[in-house]
């Protein structure tokens, strides 16, 4: 496991600051409309336009600001306290591991799958086991490494961030270990899935630090979610 960041953490900031609420781009955010709603928050009105180029966004709530992020950056702008709270999927929790985030909940949306992906000429045809060396491309080294190396295999990972269907046909990687929702890309680049490593949904995830010095305003938003969950008759899980 890395090291425990040792940055200043910015989540023991001034107790009169607004909270800032870390969301994804993309598809995650579109789901979280909903969710968002029966949680009472509402961001300002340029937040879901795609033309806005602001960042971070005033609510209704004067203790609480939302902040537009790569979905793979949730983690890290949590993690260093830069935001108290946030929403990002269990595949990006997996992968930076930071100890400085707690995940209290599971909202059950934007869920997928984190797959191992080969050419479907070649799928089945190797049996990996009896290899030591592999070469996969992926966004996601971390978990690629520890998923091979439980099998006694040394993943040389092609680190990319996009089009990893690619890989295997221009020579970059045999596999793939990818995001996987509901395969087409995969079938249209000629790949088929293998192995599932880990099912992924969204998690609410918090600041250890700032859950400590301001546990109050964190805990009336968690307390928020819960209910939200409820209303869908979600069952919670940590």
């Amino acid at each position: 496991m890395d090291q425990p960041i040792t940055l200043p953490n910015a989540a023991a900031a001034d107790d009169a600051a607004p909270l800032v609420l870390a969301l994804p781009k993309g598809r995650i955010l579109k789901e979280l409309g909903p969710m968002l709603a029966r949680t009472g928050i509402v961001p300002a009105e340029d937040f879901h336009a795609e033309s806005s180029r602001r960042l971070r966004f005033e609510t209704n709530h004067p203790g609480l600001d939302v902040v537009r992020v790569r979905s793979f950056d949730v983690a890290t702008f949590v993690a260093f306290g830069a935001a108290q709270i946030g929403i990002c999927g269990a595949d990006v929790l997996m992968e930076f591991d930071y100890p400085e985030i707690y995940a209290p909940l599971d909202l059950g949306i934007g869920r997928c799958r984190v797959s191992v992906a080969e050419p479907v000429e070649s799928a089945g045809q190797h049996a990996l086991g009896r290899e030591s060396r592999l070469a996969v491309a992926t966004k996601y080294p971390n978990v690629a490494r520890r998923h091979f190396a439980a099998k006694g295999i040394q993943a040389e990972v092609v680190h990319l961030n996009g089009a990893m269907e690619l890989a295997p046909s221009l020579g970059l990687s045999r596999l793939i270990v990818d995001l996987v929702q509901t395969g087409s890309t995969l079938k249209a680049n000629g790949l088929v899935e293998t192995e599932v490593i880990a099912q992924v949904t969204s998690r609410l995830i918090v600041n250890r630090t700032a859950l400590k010095t301001r546990p109050e305003a964190i805990g009336a938003w968690l307390a928020r979610f819960r209910a939200a969950l409820a209303a869908t008759g979600t069952e919670p899980a940590a």
